[in-house]
């Protein structure tokens, strides 16, 4: 908003030619939201415990330790989505219409985790929204983003599929991106979801994520950068830097509130809103198997719960302890700070690897 109003008025107020500038705006994002995310918290930290007598339901067959939890207020996603949203309004070119569908998908995979968390507390239980009700919605809500994206991107990059460590090669996968690209979005959501399970462990690595698509969307939107890299430039990505920045600052403001011992869950409004915002990301900048490697951990996280489910079923025993990865960890012994810290370490890595991709090329 403040680059549509006060950027084309820089030719007689020369210091509004500042708003031009994505690091400027970028880095500005970054603090109103966690700004927004230091002023707003506490009160809906507040509402949301008033509101929640018992908090979020903790699940019986979970680790024993999870129960020290127990009257922990859920839904602390609003805090974040509120941050990003503002910011995101405040200082991204609202004339872009990639912003638009990265809002809508943000916010209405945000509105489901809602829902599916409210169930959760009205039912006092870990089962939330009907499964089928829940996987229809995101899916219908993921194709109709994939499609208003091939709309907006021009040929080849809109039915084109770019492969990391290769050198201007886009493969022209027709009509399968928009299930493909869905699922992405789908995979990424719900991966982010199965990793939100003990204080402060998801935040992190989903502020890694964003920070390094915030430098993938810069790069890839920025003909001077494709041209060197040898990478595919999409124009117009350049201003989903200013949403990663937003939310990289509202995950700084909510790990404040979320640091063990938490004193607010996002729930799935939040982890399946931040997941979901990702994944439409990789999408928009053509870096979809670029995301499976920087956000390798919610990947490792959503691999355990698979093969722990087709293992039991098909050989009726269990690979691990217990399922998603984090938990079996806790069930052999592990501090769980220990886990969050080193999982964060994975993160860190990952994320190294994935923006080497770049170069690698």
């Amino acid at each position: 908003m403040f680059f549509n109003l006060l950027y084309p008025l820089s030719d007689s107020i020369g210091i509004f030619n500042v708003f031009q500038y994505l690091t400027f705006r970028t880095g500005a994002a970054v603090l109103t939201a966690l700004l927004i995310s230091f002023v707003f918290g506490p009160p809906l930290i507040r509402l949301l415990r008033a509101r929640q007598e018992h908090g979020q339901p903790i699940r019986s067959d979970g680790p024993e330790s999870h129960a020290a939890k127990a009257g922990t207020p859920t839904m602390g996603g609003v805090i974040i989505l509120l941050a990003v949203t503002v910011s995101t309004l405040l200082w991204a070119d609202m004339a872009n219409p990639l912003i638009w569908v990265l809002l809508v998908v943000t916010i209405g995979f945000g509105a489901i985790g809602f829902t599916d968390d409210a169930m959760k507390l009205l039912n006092r239980s870990h089962r939330g929204l009907n499964i089928r009700i829940k996987v229809a919605a995101e899916l219908v809500l993921a194709v109709g983003a994939v499609f208003w994206v091939t709309m907006i991107l021009e040929a080849p990059l809109d039915h084109g599929l770019a492969l990391p460590f290769v050198k201007s090669v886009l493969l022209d996968i027709g009509w399968f991106t928009v299930p493909f690209a869905a699922f992405v979005v789908i995979g990424s959501s719900n991966a982010v979801n199965l990793t939100d399970g003990l204080d402060g462990l998801a935040i992190v690595p989903i502020m890694i994520a964003a920070a390094c698509f915030a430098l993938i969307a810069y790069v890839v939107g920025n003909t001077v950068f494709t041209d060197y890299l040898q990478v595919h430039h999409v124009p117009g990505t350049g201003e989903l830097s200013v949403f990663c920045g937003a939310l990289v600052g509202a995950g700084l403001g909510f790990l404040w509130f979320n640091a063990p011992p938490a004193m607010v869950f996002m729930g799935d409004t939040g982890s399946l809103s931040t997941g979901a915002a990702l994944g439409i990301i990789a999408v928009m900048t053509k870096h979809e198997i670029v995301l499976a490697i920087v956000g390798g951990l919610f990947v490792l996280e959503a691999v355990s719960v698979i093969v722990q489910v087709a293992s039991f079923k098909l050989l009726g025993r269990r690979v691990f302890a217990m399922a998603p990865l984090h938990h079996h960890f806790e069930q052999k012994g592990v501090a769980e700070p220990t886990i969050v810290i080193r999982f964060w370490v994975i993160a860190v890595i990952l994320a190294l690897i994935g923006l080497s991709t770049l170069k690698l090329r």
